[in-house]
């Protein structure tokens, strides 16, 4: 399958770059860049420190090399993102994001899209935060109603959104099991004065140095509490996991695609 990485000079886009650039089964065919980038017009394996060539350009136009490609895969920022899935709808490509920080109206628009494409929208790519996923579907289920539930992430200084988009799809996981919205039931931090009011879903965000990725769910009860965490050393089990998103999505038919698909959860 020919692949198309957006943002390859991001943490993300880089990663996922030397990770397709191993497989055989995947062609790296362009990397798009956002425009006035000084490696605009170099080579897709030196922008993404591959170690060798790829005899691959980057380019800041999707629309000039995207018929090239079955399959673009996104994890730039959410302004582009708009753009990327405008663009492969037009042109009937499969589109795997990863981008997160995106309001209601602009998640609609990936819901949209899969009507034209196959379309896959992941908060967080990681074999193993979606099976923990589905361990906190399976303890709510159980426990809900009756443990407090809190969520503790952390991530490095340069993550933009709070909380984490991966962290909200937990929360949306628990407060589905428990038959509720995570609008209704999520408390913020807390400051001052803030008993625990019962049936909610407590956030903690913390932003330092280099940490890759953290989530720790606790479920506390009287005299015992269960915690449920996922860490990540690096980034490298995210990019992998995007690439198996990307081989599951090509020849597929349109539609609104999970991970919990990829992995058959």
């Amino acid at each position: 399958m020919k692949l198309i990485v957006i943002g390859p000079r991001g943490k993300m886009g880089k990663l996922i770059t030397q990770v397709a650039a191993e497989r055989e089964d995947m062609e790296l065919v362009a990397g798009v860049a956002p425009r006035g980038r000084d490696y605009i017009g170099t080579d897709l394996g030196q922008v993404a420190m591959v170690g060798r060539n790829l005899n691959v350009p980057v380019v800041d136009d999707l629309e000039s090399v995207i018929d090239s490609c079955d399959v673009i895969i996104d994890f730039s920022t959410k302004e582009m993102a708009m753009e990327v899935v405008d663009c492969a709808v037009r042109h009937k490509k499969a589109l795997v994001c990863g981008t997160t920080g995106f309001s209601e109206e602009e998640k609609k628009k990936f819901q949209d899209a899969a009507a034209h494409i196959p379309m896959l929208y992941a908060a967080n790519t990681s074999k193993l935060v979606n099976i923990m996923n589905k361990l906190l579907e399976i303890v709510t289920s159980s426990v809900g109603d009756e443990a407090d539930i809190e969520i503790l992430e952390m991530h490095d200084q340069w993550k933009k959104d709070a909380p984490s988009g991966t962290s909200k799809e937990m929360g949306e996981i628990m407060a589905q099991a428990m038959g509720k919205k995570l609008d209704d039931i999520a408390v913020y931090g807390r400051h001052g004065s803030s008993p625990r009011e019962k049936g909610t879903i407590g956030y903690h965000s913390l932003r330092a140095g280099n940490i890759p990725s953290s989530h720790t769910v606790y479920f506390g009860f009287m005299g015992e509490r269960l915690e449920i965490t996922h860490h990540s050393y690096n980034w490298e089990c995210f990019a992998r996991g995007a690439c198996d998103c990307a081989a599951y999505l090509a020849g597929k038919e349109p539609g609104f695609y999970t991970i919990k698909d990829v992995l058959n959860l």
